[in-house]
């Protein structure tokens, strides 16, 4: 099933992602209530359906449709974004490395690939003294035998995700969760 998300004039943070159907129960509901406020339809008694023909299609002229996120499907076990830059996100999927979004889900780039060995992904770290370390761990936490992979350890970039170190922890296969100290970016638990 696709996601798509309703996207109101001001922009991406009134987003709110929905599938098909959810779009479409999500329409049958407010648009009587649009209809009304406008004062081009009737209220409907409580047990009768509204019927298409009450509705101004005018109505959702401002309203446009838009595909969110990466286009590639997949779980996403984790997710990290930089306080002070408040648009920038990261995501990790089951099998399929690193994304990265600059404004805040319009666009995504891969990161990690070149760079890492897997593309199972369990956790991702920001530090919160200093946004350009990341950490990555490797391996989601509950593997699935169809769709992905053991990791291979943990990750570290010191440049926000433009290149990455392998930094150890191979043999650990899973590694979901990874807390930075909160003064000392070297160190992650």
């Amino acid at each position: 099933m696709s996601r798509f998300s309703l996207v109101r004039p001001r922009g991406p943070r009134f987003a709110a992602a929905l599938t098909s159907a959810q779009a479409a129960a999500l329409l049958a509901v407010l648009l009587p209530s649009m209809a009304l406020a406008q004062g081009k339809a009737k209220a409907p008694a409580a047990a009768t359906a509204p019927s298409a023909s009450a509705f101004d299609s005018t109505t959702l002229a401002s309203l446009s449709w838009r595909n969110v996120g990466p286009f590639r499907g997949g779980r996403a076990n984790a997710v990290a974004g930089i306080p002070s830059q408040p648009l920038t996100y990261f995501v990790g999927y089951t099998g399929g490395g690193v994304w990265r979004t600059d404004d805040a889900g319009l666009n995504w780039r891969n990161i990690s690939d070149g760079f890492f060995r897997t593309g199972s992904i369990g956790a991702i770290a920001v530090a919160p003294s200093d946004p350009n370390v990341l950490y990555v761990g490797s391996g989601e936490f509950a593997v699935r035998g169809q769709s992905s992979t053991y990791g291979d350890g943990m990750y570290r970039s010191t440049d926000q995700g433009r290149t990455w170190s392998h930094i150890g922890l191979a043999a650990s296969k899973q590694i979901a969760a990874v807390r930075v100290h909160p003064s000392n970016p070297d160190y992650a638990y």
